[in-house]
C-alpha cells in the first residue's frame, strides 16, 4: 500500500479534476500544479502549490519548459526504499510525489480539426509524456493517472488508506499505453497522407472479452483503436446474449455488404459469406427473398437490412432461427416482437466506415492494403458480347456485382429480380463456384444473371451457366481467353459485361 501524501497535478483536459482535487485535499494530500491546472484549481478555493514554487524556476518559451526540472522528476522517479536515493531528495530538497495526474495536449483533437502545422507541433506534448513515462516507470511507489475515467476509483483509494500495488501497476500500464497512442498518432501525422505509409503503429485496446474464439477452445476477445468510431463500437444491443467472435465477423460481412446495396435491403451472412441478399420495394419482401436464396444455409445465421426495422419485417425475421440481426434503427413494435426471441442479438448502429485498411494476420506481421470497394466503377463497364443487356438484366447484373464483391473467391452469384438465388463462394475453380451456385438455384436459374468475381479462365463456367438458362454475365475481363469467352456468350446468346476490375476475396 503506498500511501499519498503529495500529488502532482497537471491536466489538459479539466473534467472532473476540480471535484478529484476536492477529494485529496480532503484526504490531506498537498497539491502541486502548474499553469491553467493551478488556476482552475485555485479559482475553485483549493490549496495549490505552483510548480514555479517547488523549481525555483519561472515557465519559459511560451509555457514549453515548466515541469522538466530535477525537483519535479526527482520527485517522481525516486525509488524511496533506496537509502541513496532518499539521501539524493534530501541533500537536493526534493520531495518525494506519490501520485501523478497528467493527460496531454489535444493532439488528436487538434489533427481531426484542422489545425495547420504550426497549431498541430504546438499541441505536441513533451512535458507531459515525460511525467507520465517517469511516474509509470516508478510504479513500485508512485500511482499514475491519465484519464479523468480512473479519478473516482483513484480518489476513493486514497480516501481509503493508498494505492494498492495491483491498482498501481493497472494504471502504470494504461500511462505507458496512452504515450504509445499518443506516439501513434504523432508518427500518423508526420506520415502525411500516405495510404501505406513506412511506419504504421497502430494502438488497439481491448474492448470486449469473448467467450470464446472461433471454436470453444480458443480465447479471444475483440480489440480497437482507443478512438475509433467503428460500427461496432457505436453499436446499441437491445437484447440478446454477448457476441461472439464469430458473431462479429459476420456482422461484420453482413453489414458491409447491406450498405453497399441502394434499395432496401436484406442480407443473411454464415461463415463470412452471403446465403441471401436481396432488394425490394420494402423489408419484409427483401428479408424473404433473401432467405429464400438458400433456406437450409440461412438457418442460424446473421440478418443485416439497410433501412429501420419496421414490425412486419421483424415478424418475418421471428419466423427462423437467426443469431443476430443488425439495422440502422429499430421500431418500438418491431422491438416487441423480436423481445420473445430472448437470444436472439439485436443491433442498431450507423453504417460502416470503407476509408479504413483491411488487414489480415500473417506470422510476426500484418498484411495491410486498402479496403476494397465497388461504388463508382460502373461508368466504365463494358458490353463485350454481340447483345446487349436490357434493362432488367442490367439491374440484376449490378445487383449481383455487389453481392460478388463481397463473396469469398472464388464466387459466382447467380441473380434475379434483385436478389440471388444461388451463391458459389470459396470455391477452388470457377467452373465449381458456377455449378454450387447453379445446384442451390435450381429451376430460378432460368432467365437469371450472373456475376464473377474474377475472370473466367475457360469457357466452361458459360456453358454450365448457359445450360442452366443464365441470359446474362459480368465480370472483369483481362483473361488471356476473353475471345473464347465472347465468342461462348455470344454462341449461347448471352450478354456479357466487361466490368475491368477484380474482387477477389481471400
Amino acid at each position: 500500500m503506498s500511501t499519498v501524501h503529495r500529488a502532482l497535478v497537471s491536466v489538459s483536459d479539466k473534467t472532473g479534476v476540480t471535484e478529484f482535487a476536492k477529494r485529496l485535499v480532503a484526504a490531506g494530500v498537498e497539491i502541486v500544479s502548474s499553469g491553467g491546472t493551478a488556476a482552475h484549481l485555485a479559482a475553485a478555493g483549493l490549496p495549490v502549490t505552483a510548480v514555479a514554487d517547488v523549481t525555483g524556476a519561472p515557465e519559459i518559451l511560451g509555457g514549453r519548459v515548466k515541469t522538466l526540472h530535477p525537483a519535479i522528476h526527482g520527485g517522481i522517479l525516486a525509488d524511496v526504499g533506496s537509502d541513496e536515493h532518499r539521501r539524493d531528495l534530501e541533500a537536493h530538497g526534493i520531495g518525494p510525489f506519490q501520485l501523478v495526474v497528467v493527460n496531454l495536449y489535444p493532439f488528436e483533437e487538434t489533427v481531426v480539426s484542422g489545425g495547420n502545422e504550426a497549431e498541430v507541433v504546438e499541441q505536441i506534448d513533451i512535458g507531459g509524456p515525460a511525467m507520465i513515462r517517469a511516474a509509470a516507470k516508478n510504479h513500485r511507489w508512485v500511482g499514475v493517472v491519465v484519464s479523468p475515467s480512473r479519478y473516482d476509483e483513484v480518489a476513493t483509494a486514497v480516501e481509503s488508506g493508498g494505492l494498492t500495488e495491483e491498482l498501481r501497476r493497472s494504471l502504470a500500464a494504461e500511462a505507458f499505453f496512452r504515450t504509445a497512442e499518443y506516439d501513434a498518432a504523432i508518427v500518423a501525422w508526420l506520415e502525411g497522407d500516405e495510404v501505406l505509409p513506412s511506419r504504421f503503429v497502430l494502438p488497439l485496446e481491448r474492448a470486449e472479452e469473448l467467450r470464446y474464439g472461433e471454436n470453444p477452445h480458443q480465447t479471444a476477445a475483440l480489440y480497437g483503436r482507443p478512438r475509433g468510431s467503428a460500427w461496432w463500437r457505436a453499436a446499441r444491443t437491445s437484447q440478446g446474449k454477448a457476441m461472439s467472435f464469430n458473431n462479429y465477423a459476420d456482422a461484420e460481412a453482413a453489414w458491409r455488404l447491406v450498405n453497399d446495396l441502394e434499395g432496401p435491403a436484406a442480407t443473411i451472412v454464415k461463415h463470412t459469406n452471403a446465403c441471401g441478399a436481396a432488394e425490394a420495394d420494402d423489408l419484409d419482401r427483401a428479408f424473404r427473398a433473401a432467405w429464400d436464396c438458400d433456406p437450409l444455409s440461412a438457418f442460424g445465421g446473421v440478418v443485416a437490412v439497410n433501412r429501420n426495422l419496421d414490425s412486419a419485417t421483424a415478424a418475418a425475421i421471428a419466423e427462423y432461427f437467426v443469431e443476430v440481426v443488425i439495422a440502422p434503427d429499430i421500431t418500438d413494435e418491431a422491438a416487441a416482437v423480436l423481445a420473445a426471441k430472448k437470444n436472439l442479438r439485436v443491433l442498431t448502429t450507423p453504417p460502416p466506415r470503407s476509408a479504413d485498411l483491411d488487414m489480415r494476420r500473417v506470422e510476426a506481421g500484418l498484411l495491410v492494403q486498402e479496403r476494397d470497394v465497388i461504388s463508382g466503377e460502373h461508368e466504365q463497364w463494358q458490353v463485350a458480347s454481340a447483345r446487349s443487356p436490357d434493362a432488367a438484366e442490367a439491374a440484376g447484373l449490378r445487383f449481383a456485382w455487389t453481392v460478388a464483391a463481397h463473396t469469398k473467391s472464388n464466387a459466382i452469384v447467380v441473380a434475379k429480380d434483385a436478389a440471388a438465388v444461388g451463391i458459389g463462394a470459396g470455391d477452388q475453380s470457377r467452373v465449381g463456384a458456377a455449378e454450387r451456385a447453379l445446384v442451390r438455384a435450381g429451376d430460378r436459374a432460368d432467365g437469371a444473371v450472373a456475376a464473377s468475381d474474377a475472370f473466367f479462365p475457360f469457357r466452361d463456367g458459360i456453358d454450365v451457366l448457359a445450360a442452366a438458362g443464365v441470359s446474362a454475365v459480368i465480370e472483369p475481363g483481362g483473361s488471356v481467353r476473353d475471345g473464347e469467352i465472347v465468342a461462348a456468350c455470344d454462341e449461347h446468346g448471352m450478354a456479357l459485361v466487361f466490368t475491368g476490375r477484380r474482387h477477389f476475396r481471400h
